[in-house]
């Protein structure tokens, strides 16, 4: 689903091409028929304000927001086991997941990225992407906390990502 590229590029690191893309990343929130309103209310809000910024008054602010404080990282075994040994097994588990799964891992890439995640769950049917998400769903509920907490436009994009993953309950 489109969606989850759009919010992959917009969660991670700002670069030229992101900044040069902003007009047509909004043409595809426009007019991507799965994007509810609501959603595509927020990406565009966020877009207007990624575009009051040049590239490196976004790249400052992304570094700010994600790389100087812990509880902001976009790793999400971070938010569970944080520099301990644990994390190691949770991260291979996700390696061998993605390579059964035909994503390839980038050397240097850290596998529970969310952009990268956003980027995997892009290619999994609605239903598969969402049962995807709610596995990581608490760790995302405590990431757009932290995010609007500190009043970061980042929240409301992890927001949509969260409200995503939500499972529908049976009556």
């Amino acid at each position: 689903m489109k969606l989850y590229t759009v919010l992959a590029r917009l969660l991670d690191y700002p670069t030229p091409e992101l900044m040069d893309h902003l007009s047509e990343i909004i043409e595809v929130v426009e007019t991507e028929k799965q994007i509810q309103p609501t959603e595509r209310d927020e990406i565009t809000s966020f877009i207007s304000w990624l575009q009051l910024h040049n590239l490196t008054g976004a790249q400052q602010l992304y570094v700010q927001t994600f790389d100087m404080v812990p509880e902001h990282d976009l790793h999400m075994t971070h938010h569970i086991h944080g520099d301990s040994r644990d994390r190691g097994p949770a991260l291979i588990d996700l390696t061998e997941h993605f390579k059964a799964n035909g994503l390839e891992v980038k050397k240097g890439e850290i596998p529970d990225y969310l952009p990268l995640l956003l980027e995997y769950v892009s290619t999994l049917g609605e239903e598969e992407s969402r049962f995807f998400l709610a596995d990581v769903g608490k760790i995302l509920a405590i990431l757009g906390d932290n995010l609007e907490k500190a009043e970061s436009p980042y929240g409301k994009l992890v927001r949509i990502v969260e409200n995503r993953g939500q499972l529908v309950k049976a009556a």
